[in-house]
């Protein structure tokens, strides 16, 4: 309908005005978040697999009180506190003692063998999440008396992680799943001699805490920066895009000595990356390969 004012027409506006379509604003909005938070922080989501990033990125708007990215981007530009906190969700962070005790256990019958006559063993442990990775594989070479020759190296993209990992504090209700954990790792001494409980917490033993070297590293970014004998990276690449999983395989790779070898998660796997064909399998179940060419 048309309103008629002397010789000129003027159109009423029709109302059937779209609302706008919430997945579309955030496939506008994400790219601009994450590049945000890699030109202010210099962290590197971007080949991250999308769902996964997103249910984290939710959770974590949740908590802030947050109702789109782009009110999350304008926090986490101006408030360094915000980006912690995401970090700390982002980060892989749930591990056991000796969890998946098979692989330790082959682990002693198939690779320890071969370390026995290296005079200085390199272990890197990327994305070691709590520590209980780095500590379990600490007590393993203590008792097959590889500890003193042994350096660790336990990276992770969040320093809070890190310094949680260094502490070596556990819920002492944790520890009959640890201890269970560890016997069936094919343990030789008692689990509790490695431990002092007090109150709710239990503190590891100080077996070698001396040759770890715990350092921020990120998978996305960073280079290689020494060459290893083993290379723990588990349920770390399930949360990457395939990009980005064959950029972090060759990085692996290129860290890993002639012979040494590989820990992927009980999801994981070297098929169909670009280095598939430079390993062996040494345990198909536990997902340890070593390097061969």
């Amino acid at each position: 309908m048309a309103v008629q004012v002397g010789a000129a027409i003027i159109a009423k506006p029709k109302n059937n005005v779209q609302l706008p379509d919430p997945e579309a604003i955030e496939a506008i909005e994400l790219p601009l978040l994450l590049e945000a938070m890699v030109q202010r922080y210099g962290y590197d989501f971007r080949d991250y697999a999308v769902a996964s990033l997103k249910r984290r990125l939710r959770r974590a708007m949740d908590e802030e009180g947050i109702a789109t990215l782009s009110a999350f981007q304008d926090r986490v530009l101006h408030d360094p506190k915000c980006m912690a906190r995401f970090l700390n969700i982002v980060s892989v962070d749930v591990s056991a003692m000796f969890r998946d005790p098979a692989f330790y256990k082959v682990f002693r019958e198939k690779v320890v063998p071969g370390l026995r006559s290296l005079p200085l063993i390199r272990i890197w442990h990327a994305g070691c999440a709590g520590g209980e990775e780095v500590h379990s594989m600490v007590i393993l070479l203590h008792e097959e008396g590889l500890l003193a020759r042994t350096r660790f190296y336990a990276t992770d993209i969040n320093e809070r992680v890190l310094e949680q990992s260094r502490a070596a504090i556990y819920p002492i209700s944790r520890m009959r799943e640890y201890t269970a954990n560890y016997q069936k790792a094919g343990g030789k001494e008692q689990f509790s001699d490695y431990y002092t409980a007090k109150h709710e917490s239990a503190t590891l033993r100080d077996l070698g805490r001396g040759n770890i070297v715990w350092a921020v590293h990120n998978l996305a970014t960073d280079g290689s920066f020494n060459e290893f004998h083993v290379v723990l990276c588990r349920n770390v690449m399930i949360y990457f895009n395939r990009q980005l999983q064959a950029r972090v395989h060759r990085l692996i790779y290129d860290s890993l000595a002639l012979g040494g070898v590989l820990w992927l998660g009980s999801a994981e796997s070297l098929h169909a990356t670009p280095c598939e064909d430079r390993y062996e399998t040494v345990g198909r179940a536990e997902k340890l390969y070593r390097k061969v060419r």
